[in-house]
């Protein structure tokens, strides 16, 4: 039986103020905007029209999976009762608002916007956070490990579909992929259990329907 950690009223106003900033307010980074290898490389100019509209819905996808990332993370931690597990799930946040801010100013460098349903995929996904992190530290860890693993997938094909000359999303998307992947390393390193097969194969197709819906609304 799944059962709640004691919560307070400070960690509840805290969840709400941040689920609210997540998806109403501009995400502010604390680290620099990633930049192509050469100034010549970070103009657009070289993009068709519609190169820049494919560029611009790719990234607000990603922009979507960061904001699922805020909210897992958030619903993990908030029921997580080892301080070394809820302290790493805070650190992948931070470096995930990092994330969030760059999609949204390459979307808007583009011409693009965000999701539409963008509360939806908050809602949703700290629901998981929740269920998750309930199950126990070694499973919690597991589900943010096996995130992060098809995360930077999902990233790695991102790359392959920019076009070739959009080397200023490559640039934001190669970061994002290594941030993820070494997510995944610290929450395996801690302890994160191996998902079962369905579970992965659950989440791969929950990934599906939020990156095609995404990409059009």
């Amino acid at each position: 039986m799944l059962t709640l950690p004691p919560l307070t009223l400070d960690k509840v106003i805290a969840v709400i103020d941040m689920g609210l900033r997540t998806v109403f307010s501009p995400a502010v980074a604390s680290r620099p905007y990633p930049r192509p290898e050469t100034p010549a490389a970070s103009t657009d100019t070289t993009l068709s029209e519609q190169e820049r509209r494919h560029a611009a819905a790719l990234m607000r996808i990603n922009h979507v999976g960061e904001v699922c990332a805020q909210a897992l993370y958030s619903g993990q931690a908030l029921v997580s009762r080892d301080p070394p597990n809820v302290e790493a799930l805070k650190q992948a946040s931070r470096e995930e608002v990092d994330h969030l801010a760059w999609c949204e100013r390459r979307m808007t460098e583009l011409g693009g916007r965000k999701s539409l349903l963008n509360p939806l995929w908050f809602g949703a996904s700290f629901g998981l956070g929740v269920t998750a992190g309930l199950l126990g530290d070694k499973w919690n860890l597991g589900f943010l490990a096996e995130t992060e693993h098809q995360v930077s997938s999902h990233l790695n094909s991102h790359l392959q579909q920019l076009p070739a000359q959009d080397h200023a999303s490559r640039a934001i998307v190669a970061q994002m992929k290594e941030d993820e992947e070494q997510h995944a390393r610290t929450a395996e390193q801690l302890g994160g259990a191996a998902l079962p097969a369905p579970v992965r194969l659950a989440m791969r197709l929950a990934s599906k329907v939020m990156t095609q819906t995404a990409y059009h609304l």
